[in-house]
């Protein structure tokens, strides 16, 4: 995926002998967390919009408050996912690019970016999400896969979505006519599975189990 063709340019950096007040200025009436600083083509930092919106002395220059910028930025050759993961790192929802030669080119909004995944396979195409998790040195992908595939089923994505302790948790996209199949053998290949599923024979048992056990110490 080119990444290139999400880099917008609207809104327009500043350099450090600007003052405060053309800094609010850029950012009034823009929902954005970061503020540009870029001179000769090459990007100084960023202002937190919140830092600039709360200094009072508006003809302040900006190179006086430069102690306040904040650098950071990703390439223009970054993948989807690594980005998304920026913008969270940085809790911001505007980043700076730079090409291999260091040079601003602009930035990617937030906005656009997740407009963009959500067309992803992964999240459009309908299918069962399950969660599994295994000890950190016993599972793998490959395995993940045959015990998918082996049961007729297709894989739309999966992921790691937790680490605790010793065990590992991940996250799958599952197309299948019959989820409870790939259920029971996650299971015998000692997975523990944590979503819960309608068609979860093992599940419906062991609560039909403890019912019956329930009304058996209640007589």
């Amino acid at each position: 995926m080119n990444m290139q063709e999400y880099i917008l340019n609207e809104i327009k950096s500043i350099g450090l002998n600007r003052q405060v007040k053309r800094a609010k200025e850029i950012c009034k009436g823009l929902p954005v967390t970061h503020i540009p600083v870029v001179e000769n083509n090459r990007l100084i930092g960023c202002f937190l919009e919140s830092d600039i919106q709360t200094y009072e002395n508006e003809e302040t220059l900006l190179k006086e408050i430069s102690h306040l910028l904040d650098f950071f930025y990703v390439n223009d050759d970054i993948s989807l996912l690594e980005l998304i993961k920026q913008f969270a790192d940085h809790d911001c929802n505007i980043i700076p690019v730079l090409n291999k030669e260091k040079e601003y080119l602009g930035y990617f909004e937030l906005s656009d970016i997740l407009d963009l995944f959500s067309e992803h396979p992964f999240l459009l195409e309908h299918g069962t999400m399950l969660v599994v998790e295994k000890f950190h040195k016993d599972y793998s992908f490959s395995e993940i896969s045959q015990i998918v595939e082996s049961n007729n089923g297709k894989i739309l994505g999966l992921y790691i979505s937790s680490k605790n302790g010793d065990t590992t948790q991940i996250t799958l996209k599952i197309i299948s006519e019959d989820i409870n199949e790939i259920i029971q053998t996650f299971r015998r290949y000692n997975y523990n599975v944590l979503s819960e599923h309608e068609d979860d024979f093992y599940l419906q048992d062991l609560k039909d189990r403890s019912e019956y056990l329930q009304r058996y110490l209640n007589m």
